[in-house]
């Protein structure tokens, strides 16, 4: 049996619908892809989506090499941090960890009774050999290794598997320093 025109005529448009459709769905992709949808043209856009506070493999690389810091001492900032504001500290560290009692792994290891224990102090997960190093030596999180840890994971334990960029601002350490500690 031999189709109509009229047939033949729906065929070709529900082909001509579903290009077009593909067409726009790729242009509203793009633009959603690189943050403007004005630009879908253009490819000097930032690509993708940023995640606060992660690094980025050419961000060491374009910046100016900086003198080397000294640490700062947490412990006066300690004396006056606040675990409250802690709270809010911790929510940048609840996408890989969670920080109640017998919680599990996530990509990074419970947090529950970090401050005083060993590196490395939860037995079911996977610790990267810098921080199994530290463990070994009898390392403990106490408030220092945690601020200068914490300032920038990469560059204070290099090898840890930790994909953060770090808490710059040294108050805000002492303060989520000072929510972990009640955590036990």
């Amino acid at each position: 049996m031999k189709p109509s025109n009229f047939e033949l005529n729906k065929i070709v448009a529900a082909l001509l619908l579903a290009a077009i459709v593909a067409m726009v769905s790729g242009f509203l992709a793009q633009g959603l892809y690189t943050g403007s949808l004005a630009e879908h043209g253009h490819h000097e856009a930032k690509r993708g989506f940023t995640i606060e506070g992660a690094e980025t493999a050419d961000a060491g690389a374009s910046a100016a090499p900086a003198a080397e810091e000294k640490p700062i001492d947490i412990a006066p900032l300690m004396k006056t941090a606040d675990a409250t504001a802690g709270v809010a500290q911790v929510k940048k560290c609840t996408a890989c960890h969670t920080f109640d009692n017998g919680g599990k792994n996530g990509v990074g290891p419970n947090q529950w009774g970090l401050v005083g224990a060993k590196f490395g102090h939860v037995e079911s997960y996977a610790y990267s050999a810098a921080i199994k190093a530290k463990h070994d030596e009898g390392a403990v999180w106490n408030e220092q290794e945690l601020s200068e840890f914490l300032a920038n994971p990469k560059k204070y334990l290099p090898g840890n598997k930790m994909a953060f960029a770090g808490i710059k601002n040294p108050q805000d350490r002492a303060n989520l320093i000072a929510y972990l500690k009640t955590l036990k």
